[in-house]
């Protein structure tokens, strides 16, 4: 991960955002500390739904086991027919 100084990021921002869609990730820094972090949007919505994977997984774990025939009737409850 590459580190810029916020000076330098405000002069090449139109260059930073060119590295980044092609998938670099760069950190802002200023008097030597980091300020920011800019990642490509499809790395953010790819960890998310990552997570999101794992908490079902945990939440899963949790629950008792329905048989498949509660579950199609459920798959139904409340639909008008």
């Amino acid at each position: 991960m590459r580190e810029i100084q916020a000076s330098k990021a405000k002069t090449h921002l139109p260059q930073l955002l060119d590295d980044i869609e092609r998938g670099e990730s760069i950190i802002i820094t200023r008097h030597g500390r980091a300020i920011a972090r800019l990642i490509p949007e499809d790395a953010v919505r790819r960890d998310g739904q990552a997570e999101a994977v794992e908490r079902l997984k945990v939440l899963r774990a949790t629950m008792p086991r329905v048989p498949l025939d509660e579950l199609m009737a459920m798959r139904h409850e409340g639909h008008r027919h």
